[in-house]
């Protein structure tokens, strides 16, 4: 029985991807910052190791003995005081992972990128054999996950690296489960007037697991979803929700001129605001993702939006992050 390293385990596509592993008779080992993640780790049913992406020492010691790694965790902070906290994760964490990896003489690292790696920049549908312009953002998100992708690919291990899009589905506490509750509360203040494409985290690990048991390396694959507006999602959740929604969604210089002025007042009072110019950024963004290699190749599937959202709305309800469901809400 193989086993593997998971970073992130407890975070949300590590979760997911740790039960799949695990359904595959995989022996995990999730790496863990404290008692409280020793805890959530053993509750997947994986072993808990202590460490962080910034201690090469325990990095090596979670290392010792794996067949490969599986590295999801990674900032993603969006608020420019937290870049320099967010580099040292992303890239310094990655390179101290890959190093302690290779002296373990693990056969493979997979790597969850981002589809931000080719940047907000980049104009038209992504796909694999586009070239990446993450190096020349702006945006310290997508210049770290450009240059922790590169380093993967230039460590000299065998790497598999997974480019997602927009992740939805259950277990998802702090993403867009967060845009939902705001509905369900009453609290959204507007649409932005972007578009995306919304993975299904479910699928995504599935297709992590099958890629590492088949025998090609090097590989890299884009996985996205259902192409949808923002709109259209939060008309959705709404639908289902028995909540009112926006008509129509927000100019989008309006929504980065709210967000500069935001940032400006959030330098004064060293908060997070509520909406960042990364932020506005990316939500303004009309995002495409061509999926057509992991379809192929993986057999990844893209879930339909309708029923991606209702098994997250389900999860969300299950774990008490919902308001009361009244007795005249639409299902």
């Amino acid at each position: 029985m193989p086993t593997v390293l998971v970073t992130g385990a407890t975070g949300f596509l590590g979760q997911h991807l740790v039960r799949e592993l695990i359904a595959d008779g995989v022996t995990v080992r999730g790496l863990s910052r404290s008692e409280k993640g020793d805890a959530a780790v053993a509750a997947l049913g994986a072993q808990p190791v202590r460490g962080h992406l910034g201690d090469a020492d325990a990095l090596r010691a979670a290392v010792a003995g794996c067949e490969a790694v599986f590295h999801t965790a990674a900032d993603t902070n969006n608020w420019g005081p937290g870049d320099a906290a967010q580099t040292e994760t992303n890239v310094g964490g990655t390179a101290r992972l890959l190093a302690a990896a290779k002296a373990a003489g693990v056969s493979c690292f997979v790597h969850t990128s981002s589809v931000s790696a080719y940047s907000h920049l980049v104009k038209g549908t992504l796909r694999e054999d586009v070239p990446q312009r993450g190096a020349e953002s702006w945006i310290n998100y997508e210049r770290t996950k450009y240059a922790s992708e590169r380093l993967v690919r230039e460590s000299g291990l065998p790497f598999l690296v997974f480019q997602p899009s927009h992740i939805l589905g259950p277990g998802d506490y702090n993403n867009w489960s967060n845009l939902i509750r705001l509905i369900d509360a009453g609290k959204l203040p507007g649409s932005p007037p972007g578009s995306g494409a919304f993975a299904d985290v479910r699928e995504i690990a599935r297709a992590q697991v099958r890629a590492w048991r088949q025998p090609a390396r090097d590989q890299t694959w884009l996985v996205g979803g259902e192409h949808a507006t923002f709109l259209a999602l939060i008309q959705e959740v709404g639908r289902q929700l028995g909540k009112p929604t926006p008509a129509k969604a927000m100019p989008a210089a309006a929504l980065r001129v709210y967000a500069r002025v935001l940032d400006l007042v959030s330098r004064i009072t060293r908060k997070p605001p509520e909406l960042t110019p990364v932020a506005a950024t990316f939500t303004c963004k009309h995002l495409s993702v061509d999926s057509s290699k992991a379809e192929r190749e993986l057999g990844y599937r893209s879930t339909p939006l309708p029923q991606l959202l209702a098994d997250t709305i389900a999860w969300l309800r299950a774990e008490g992050l919902m308001l009361p469901q009244s007795s005249d809400s639409t299902p």
